[in-house]
Formats: C-alpha cells, sequence, structure tokens
C-alpha cells in the first residue's frame, strides 16, 4: 500500500487525507495543535464555546462528498443548521438590509432600501450564476500545471471581464452606494480587497444563492472534528500537538517527515496544508527548492490580517442574527487604509459573530456568545506592538457594538480575549499574520497562485488557501479536490 503524509489539520488538509485514505492510500495527517481545524479551532471558556475563524459553512455538498466517497453520510457527524438571514447588514445612518436567497425577502428589502436597483440586482445575479459557472464549477477543482491551462481559461474570463474588480462590475449593475457594499463585501470574508479583487469572486453570490449559508452545530470546530473522525473511520492516523520540522528530500523527491519530538516516517508522497511560505522557507529549507521559491514568494502580495475580540454576555439577543456587517462610515478609504497605506485607522467596519442565537448550547444557559471582527493590515503592513495596540483596539470594537447594539454591553461582559495578527504568525505560522495567506487579485490566481504540485520537487504537493482556488472553506476543499487528483494519478 502506497503512504502519503499530510501537514497540517485544517479543512484543506482533512478533505485530502480523507480523499486519499477513501482512495487506499495509507494517510498519515501530522498536526502541531492540540486538536484539529487550523484556523477552525476553538477555544472554551467558563462555559462558552468560542470558534477562532471562518463561521460561514457555503456549498454543504462539496463537504457532503467527502463522506459519500467511502458510501456514508455526513449526518452521522456533523449537524448543519441553517442560518436566515444569511447576514444582516447595517450602516451608520441607521439603514439596515437582511441579506439571504431568499426571493420574496429580497425584493421586500429592495423595496425598502434600493428600490430602484432591484432589476440591476436580477441582472447581477445573472452575472453571478455566469462566474459561477466558469470560475467555480469548471475551474475551483482544477489544477493549473503550466501557463498554457492559464491560456485555455482565458477567453472565459475574459467574456466575464475578470480584470475589473468585484465593487466595480457590481457597480456597473447597482446604482445605491449601499448595495454596492452590500453586493461586494463577501471578497473580504477570503481576504480580499473588494476594490482590487476580481470580478470572478462574484460567483460567491451564487454559492450563497444555491447552497445557502449554514452553521455546524456546536461551532465550525466540530465540522473539522468530524472530518478527522470520518477519516479515522477510514483507517486513517491522526497526530496531534507534534509540529513538523522538516520535509526531508534527495535529488528532486521528498523522502522522510521529520516533527519536533523527533518522530520521523518515509513517505511516497508528501502535502502541505501549512502556510505556502512556512512550507518552503521552514520546512523545505534543507533542499536548494525551498529557499529558491520562498523568495519568490515573499515578493508577493498577502492578504491582511483580523483582530478578533471574543466575549461572552450576561443575557440573550434573539433580535441580533447569527451574522451581522457593522460598515463603517467610509468603504473605499477604509479599505485604502487596510490593503495600500498600512494604517491602523481610528474607524472601522465589524464582521459580529452571535452564533448562540442559532445555536443556544455555545453558551451557558441565559447567555450569548459573540465575536467581533475587523480587518487590520498584516505585519509587514502595520509593524505595530500589538501587545499595547491591542487591548485598546478591542475596547473601540465594544465600545461600537455597545453604541450600535447592546448599550449595557461592558456590564455584561463575563469573559474576554482577542487574537491579532501576531497569533496567526505564532498559532499557524502564517507569514506576515496574513488571515488568508496570498492577496485574491487577478495576477495572483490560478496558474499565478501556489500550485497544487510542486513544479520540481515531484511527490511535493500544496493545499489550502496559498493554492488554487484560494480561502474559504469551499475554497481549501476545492484546492484539496485538485490536489488529491493529481496525487492519486502519480500514486497509481
Amino acid at each position: 500500500m502506497k503512504r502519503a503524509c499530510v501537514i497540517g489539520a485544517g479543512f484543506g488538509g482533512l478533505a485530502l487525507a480523507i480523499r486519499l485514505q477513501s482512495a487506499g492510500i495509507a494517510t498519515t495527517l501530522l498536526e502541531a495543535r492540540d486538536k484539529v481545524g487550523g484556523r477552525g479551532y476553538a477555544w472554551e471558556r467558563e462555559g462558552f464555546t468560542f470558534d477562532a475563524g471562518p463561521t460561514v459553512v457555503t456549498d454543504p455538498d462539496c463537504l457532503r462528498e467527502l463522506w459519500a466517497l467511502s458510501g456514508h453520510d455526513m449526518a452521522d457527524d456533523v449537524t448543519l443548521m441553517p442560518v436566515m438571514p444569511f447576514y444582516r447588514l447595517n450602516w451608520p445612518d441607521g439603514t439596515t438590509f437582511d441579506y439571504s436567497n431568499d426571493d420574496a425577502s429580497m425584493r421586500r428589502e429592495f423595496a425598502r432600501v434600493a428600490p430602484d436597483d432591484m432589476a440591476g440586482y436580477e441582472d447581477f445575479l445573472a452575472y453571478s450564476a455566469g462566474v459561477y459557472q466558469e470560475g467555480y464549477v469548471k475551474l475551483g477543482h482544477t489544477p493549473f500545471l503550466d501557463f498554457s491551462s492559464m491560456i485555455k481559461a482565458a477567453p472565459a474570463l475574459a467574456r466575464y471581464q475578470a480584470w475589473r474588480s468585484v465593487y466595480s462590475m457590481v457597480s456597473h449593475f447597482i446604482k445605491s452606494e449601499h448595495m454596492r457594499q452590500a453586493l461586494s463585501f463577501h471578497t473580504l470574508l477570503v481576504g480580499g480587497n473588494p476594490m482590487t479583487t476580481s470580478a470572478i469572486y462574484a460567483l460567491i453570490h451564487k454559492l450563497e444563492k444555491d447552497g445557502g449559508v449554514w452553521w455546524t452545530k456546536g461551532g465550525t470546530n466540530k465540522l473539522a472534528q468530524g472530518m478527522a473522525r470520518h477519516f479515522e473511520r477510514l483507517g486513517g492516523t491522526v497526530r496531534l500537538s507534534d509540529k513538523v520540522v522538516q520535509i526531508h528530500t534527495v535529488g528532486d523527491r521528498a523522502t522522510e517527515v521529520q516533527t519536533e519530538s523527533g518522530w520521523r516516517e518515509r513517505f511516497d508522497a508528501v502535502a502541505s496544508n501549512g502556510d505556502i511560505v512556512h512550507t518552503y522557507r521552514d520546512l523545505l529549507s534543507d533542499s536548494q527548492r525551498g529557499p529558491e521559491m520562498a523568495k519568490k514568494l515573499t515578493k508577493k502580495r498577502f492578504s491582511p490580517g483580523l483582530f478578533v475580540v471574543h466575549f461572552g454576555l450576561e443575557g440573550t439577543w434573539p433580535g441580533i442574527p447569527h451574522h451581522m456587517i457593522l460598515f463603517g462610515p467610509r468603504y473605499k478609504g477604509l479599505l485604502d487604509d487596510i490593503y495600500e497605506h498600512g494604517v491602523l485607522p481610528q474607524d472601522f467596519s465589524i464582521y459580529l459573530h452571535h452564533p448562540t442565537v442559532t445555536d443556544p448550547a455555545m453558551a451557558p444557559a441565559g447567555k450569548s456568545t459573540f465575536y467581533a471582527l475587523v480587518p487590520v493590515a498584516h505585519m509587514g503592513k502595520l509593524p505595530v506592538d500589538w501587545d499595547e495596540v491591542g487591548p485598546i483596539l478591542a475596547g473601540r470594537i465594544i465600545d461600537e457594538v455597545g453604541r450600535r447594539l447592546i448599550p449595557d454591553i461592558r456590564d455584561r461582559i463575563v469573559t474576554q480575549f482577542h487574537y491579532a495578527p501576531p497569533d496567526f504568525a505564532t498559532d499557524l505560522q502564517a507569514h506576515l499574520g496574513s488571515a488568508f495567506s496570498l492577496e485574491p487579485i487577478l495576477t495572483q490566481s490560478a496558474w499565478f497562485r501556489g500550485h497544487n504540485r510542486d513544479d520540481k520537487l515531484k511527490n511535493v504537493y500544496l493545499a489550502g488557501a496559498g493554492t488554487h482556488p484560494g480561502a474559504g472553506i469551499p475554497g481549501v476543499v476545492g484546492s484539496a479536490k485538485a490536489t488529491a487528483k493529481l496525487m492519486l494519478e502519480d500514486l497509481a
């Protein structure tokens, strides 16, 4: 039996390991932290459960497929709960908009907020369906290993004006500035600036419209745990709390993987779901290829960091939906500060996560779990002392949530902590503390992104946010599908 190693038990690594094990490859999954999940980690404090990162599950079929490969049912390990509305959007002038895939509800919302844009919205959805078909269905699981594969995809990308930004394309259909923001913010969920991210990412609207938005009962980390449980059911091996320190190579092939504990094993194929710069710079440091590729990668543009305030409150808020976007007074100017100027602005937009409104067990009875997330420039652009700045920023964010939603919020706080770019760098080896790896601009997509198989090391493979197609749960699960196809062909 052929043997494979997958480094990093985030969603991409878990999906890849399941695919390999389902196909009869004896697979070992290595994880540095004490539990699986990667960015989908979780903490439990004073009876509250706090998910670290992704809170939105879209395209659940791409997850169900991982169980179906071996004739199993995801429902045996994971319970998905529908979220409605998908997001409530709120602006400083008091305007709100509930975004969902319910056509009747969306018509009512447009009639109330932007009646002149309803027809434009229908045209935008048609555009989104087209780019979804080309960019996700056809290309989302296709490995781009050479430039000719990019050339073949170019006509379709050009037909949908991929060189334009998501915001620019939305503005082509929509007049209201509120609605332009409402239909372009989604790129921020995968690390992209709506003003520069390719219009192809408008496919997210079709993805959500068809597949819905879901929550994993018990928290997103329960999805990761369910994937790990299924992988072990198939005979796979998981090693936790043992950081990989080196992928050993001989010539153009990986031979062994070594961990911090001294564990060392030989494998026929090695795949990394870890940070792409960390993989080349650190794990492949003893090879010629590692430093060479790391030098190229560090010259690329990386997505911003995130600052996340987790807090548990006394009381419940049935009127605050699961997901809210509290837009700030600026949009483009704020994005420029984060992505271009590398400053920490006085204003911010907040992504507010309130899972207890869907799943009360995420907090003790009569209490509520929240997190408030704001994008910030990565550490390469914003080299501040986060030990000093973090508590100040956390206080400002809490006060803004209080001002707009929960006036006595400070009196209700039971527990609170925050997670900043240095934590991403330390816990996840994320280059520059970036939360989403390479920025998803057109010149860093498909062939221009990390390749699913290394160009020179014949049995070294990549999955995760830094590879094609990119970040987000559907993105990294799609990268695993593309990578698994290559690995199984090579191992046959």
